[in-house]
């Protein structure tokens, strides 16, 4: 009875042996498991960080390629790349260097590289600043409009880019100077400024390999062609653009002109190249109405129309 008790003992002792073994055997293997797991996870973590700053180096060097604006929208998801278009009121701006073809015949093409960046570099930067979204850079001229892909309404859009051309056209002034000392030009660069308002088609044209964002219609055109009659150093606009910032800045005598492809005349308005600080608008606004006045062009006779209309309001 004794051995059989000993050995009852034995083989109980022996189990829990092996089953401790057992449990070792299996923690071994799960601290294995979980340790091949980590390295996976971290070799996982490792890939998709390397792949991110992969994704975001391709992404900063697309962002030289397009204008900030479409950039954001392409990689927030909010913009497909398919050919796409839609219809949109935009204020379209055209810039080009008056004689650029003779001034390029001057200089020697590393000189005309560096003069030209340094040119749209200065100009782009204050596109950015006002909010337009660079269309494109065709040579020397360059092609900006606002009201896509974000609008703050066609007539803010429209006073942006009239302020923009005016700041462009002040530094031109600043740069007096400039030209001559680090690019050996016999005169000073001058541009000339057109801008138009209405509707267009904008979004993506191409080929489902190559697309470009960009605005097409009548309104580009006239556009374009505006630029092109606009003199040395001034910033011709449209009546539709006229009529929408005409409050916030002073303008010539309008004149009626042909423009290539209108079949009829086309009235403009030469821009004077006045800055109005913003304490010279006045803004008054209440129940019903809102009222905005520059100080420096309302006359003796606008007052009195004003007043008028609101002597006849209190018949009401």
């Amino acid at each position: 009875m004794e051995e059989t008790r000993e050995a009852k003992e034995i083989k109980e002792l022996k189990k829990e042996v092996a089953k401790l073994r057992l449990e070792g055997n299996l923690r071994k293997s799960l601290s294995n498991q979980l340790s091949l797991q980590k390295k996976i996870a971290d070799d996982a973590k490792a890939e998709a960080e390397a792949k991110s700053k992969e994704v975001q180096a391709i992404s900063n060097k697309l962002a030289k390629y397009l204008s900030p604006q479409i950039h954001q929208q392409i990689f927030s998801g909010k913009q497909e790349a398919e050919v796409k278009s839609n219809r949109k009121k935009l204020t379209v701006f055209f810039s080009d260097i008056v004689g650029f073809t003779d001034i390029s015949d001057e200089l020697e093409s590393e000189e005309m590289t560096n003069l030209l960046n340094f040119y749209l570099n200065e100009m782009s930067q204050i596109a950015l600043k006002f909010g337009g979204t660079i269309d494109k850079y065709i040579g020397d001229a360059l092609m900006i409009f606002f009201g896509d892909p974000e609008t703050e309404g066609a007539e803010k859009d429209a006073k942006r880019c009239v302020e923009m051309a005016l700041e462009m056209q002040n530094l031109m002034e600043k740069l007096k100077g400039h030209w001559g000392k680090y690019y050996s030009l016999k005169q000073d660069l001058k541009i000339r400024i057109g801008v138009n308002t209405g509707f267009c088609t904008v979004g993506n044209f191409g080929s489902v390999e190559r697309l470009d964002y960009t605005a097409i219609g009548s309104t580009v055109n006239l556009a374009s062609r505006l630029e092109g009659l606009a003199g040395p150093g001034s910033i011709l606009i449209s009546e539709d653009t006229h009529s929408l910032v005409k409050s916030s800045f002073s303008f010539k005598e309008p004149a009626e002109i042909e423009v290539k492809g209108f079949l009829r005349k086309i009235k403009c308005f030469e821009l004077n190249q006045i800055d109005f600080p913003e304490d010279e608008i006045l803004h008054l606004n209440g129940k019903g109405f809102e009222i905005k006045i520059n100080k420096k062009l309302i006359d003796q006779s606008a007052l009195e129309q004003l007043k008028a209309e609101l002597d006849q309001m209190k018949e009401f």
